[in-house]
Parts: structure tokens; C-alpha cells; sequence
């Protein structure tokens, strides 16, 4: 599948902001550049990820950066329209609501090149008979957060492709907030199955966090477009293209940059191109989790 193809809450942690330029609707130059990414993890690994990209965006734009955590999904929406947050690491689905929110001035700026082929993946005991998705009636199962793409919008559109209508056929549905908790929640028993996004999948097998034995994939999605860098609509354009150009820039034969591709598990970044996301947004009208 190509590319073209697959085309409140507030912030946790605000912290202070200096002035910007003045004027409502004009482009704008913080004197802090607050970067924050939606909590699909346990907050001290966002930390350990998104720190150095931080420090990585402060000397590339040559001004001050700072990642600011926040508390769930939504607060990362709100944070952006209410411009307590410049730039924002959003699943496809938060990147959809985040666009909406701001009367579409939000602007996706980059994504790994993995995102544009995402997919999502389906965990089970092995041996409990959960071979396809249909097998999941009358099971327990969780998703992820409640505005995860790869963990909950992405996987209830295939379930119901599937002839799965989770809160009619599924015994028990649940959110555990995020996909290294769903894994775990099926490997010791709480749910009988859950889905993921498959990069967190492949982490926690690489650094022998699951046990196979317990928890192992028994369905794959097939891909959609997930997350990106989205930027507020009213940051100064300059500041948009030293940040575009910052992660473009990145080489994986360079030791220095291979260390923050590493932490997004990727090997590059490309340009969005805002049409993609169409596909998510309306696979999220279709699932019922937007008007």
C-alpha cells in the first residue's frame, strides 16, 4: 500500500512562558519552545526519549527548548490550542483531533518514515485458542489509551471489519493507557487479549521485557499513516522550517544523530503531507469515535 493510498484537560506541567510577538493571528516566536508528546508509554521512558530531542532542537534552532509532560492524550490537544504547547509528537488519530480543535491551523510538520506504513498488533496467550480476530468474542481485552491510534482507534476499525463489535461481542473491554501496559496486562492473565502499535511491540521483545510464552502477536493490521511532529498554526514560519530541517537533517550514519533515531526507533524522517491523515480521520468517524 503507498503512501497516497493511506492518505477539559490541560497540560500536566505548564511551565512558564516568556513573551511573544503580539498581534491575534500573527505568527508567533516563543521565547521557550515547549515540545511535548502524547503519554503511549511510562512517563520516565518519555523522559528518557524525548529530553535529548530537547536538547538536540536547542542547538539546531539556537533558542530555548523544553519538553513538558502532560497527563493524558487530551491534554496534549488542549495544550496546542491553547498555545501552552509549540510542537507536539502525536498519534494519527490525537493528530486528527488536534487539527480539528485548532480549525484545521495545526500543522503537521514530520513523521518517521515507519509511520506512513503503521500497523497495529494483536497480543494473546499462546495456546488459548485466539487464533483471528474473530476468536476474540466473548474474551477480555484491552486497548490501550482511549485516543491511541495503534492502540485503540486503528484496532476497533479492523475489529469491526473483522464482524467484531467489541462493547457487544467481547466479554470485558478495557483501557489500560498505554501499549507496554496492554502487553503486560495479557502476560500475566488480567485480559485474555489486547492490540498495540507494533514498534512498542518490537521493543519490549528486543529488550526482553515480555515473555513470549505468555504474550505473543496473533494478528497484524494491515498498515495505516500514525504518527507526526505537528506544530500550532500561528508558530512563526521560520521557526516551522529550522524544525522541519532539524529532523530531516538527521543521519543514521552519524553516531550523534543514530542515538535520537534510535530512541524513536526509526532510521529517518520525512515530510508529512497533511492529505494522509484523511484515511485515519475517517476511519475514526467509522468507528464511531468522531462526528
Amino acid at each position: 500500500m503507498t503512501r497516497g493510498s493511506l492518505r477539559g484537560a490541560l497540560v500536566a506541567l505548564l511551565l512558564a512562558t516568556g513573551p511573544t510577538l503580539p498581534g491575534v493571528g500573527e505568527a508567533q516566536v516563543p521565547a521557550v519552545l515547549r515540545i511535548a508528546a502524547i503519554p503511549d508509554e511510562n512517563p520516565s521512558e518519555l523522559l528518557r526519549i524525548y529530553r535529548p530531542f530537547a536538547e538536540y532542537l536547542a542547538r539546531e534552532l539556537g533558542m530555548r527548548v523544553r519538553f513538558t509532560p502532560v497527563v493524558d492524550y487530551a491534554a496534549t490537544v488542549e495544550g496546542l490550542a491553547a498555545k501552552k504547547l509549540d510542537l507536539v509528537w502525536y498519534g494519527g488519530f490525537t493528530s486528527v483531533q488536534a487539527v480539528r480543535r485548532t480549525q484545521g491551523t495545526a500543522k503537521r510538520l514530520v513523521l518517521r518514515e515507519e509511520d506512513a506504513q503503521f500497523r497495529s498488533v494483536f497480543v494473546a496467550r499462546p495456546g488459548s485458542s485466539i487464533r483471528r480476530l474473530a476468536d476474540l468474542k466473548g474474551r477480555t481485552f484491552a486497548f490501550g489509551s482511549v485516543s491511541s491510534t495503534s492502540g485503540h482507534l486503528m484496532p476497533r476499525y479492523f475489529l469491526l471489519r473483522a464482524g467484531v463489535t467489541p462493547e457487544k461481542d467481547l466479554r470485558q473491554v478495557a483501557f489500560s493507557g498505554a501499549h507496554d501496559a496492554t502487553a503486560l496486562w495479557v502476560e500475566s492473565g488480567k485480559v485474555e487479549a489486547g492490540a498495540l502499535n507494533f514498534l512498542v511491540w518490537d521493543k519490549l521483545v528486543l529488550q526482553k521485557k515480555v515473555d513470549r510464552a505468555k504474550v505473543d502477536v496473533f494478528h497484524t493490521t494491515p498498515p495505516y499513516v500514525d504518527y507526526v511532529w505537528t506544530a500550532r498554526g500561528d508558530l512563526d514560519p521560520g521557526v516551522q522550517e529550522k524544525l522541519t530541517a532539524a529532523f530531516l537533517k538527521l543521519d543514521y550514519a552519524n553516531p550523534e544523530h543514530r542515538r535520537l533515531l534510535d530512541l524513536h526507533r526509526t532510521r529517518k524522517y520525512i515530510k508529512a503531507i497533511d492529505a494522509e491523515w484523511k484515511a485515519v480521520e475517517e476511519a475514526a468517524i467509522s468507528a464511531g469515535l468522531l462526528k
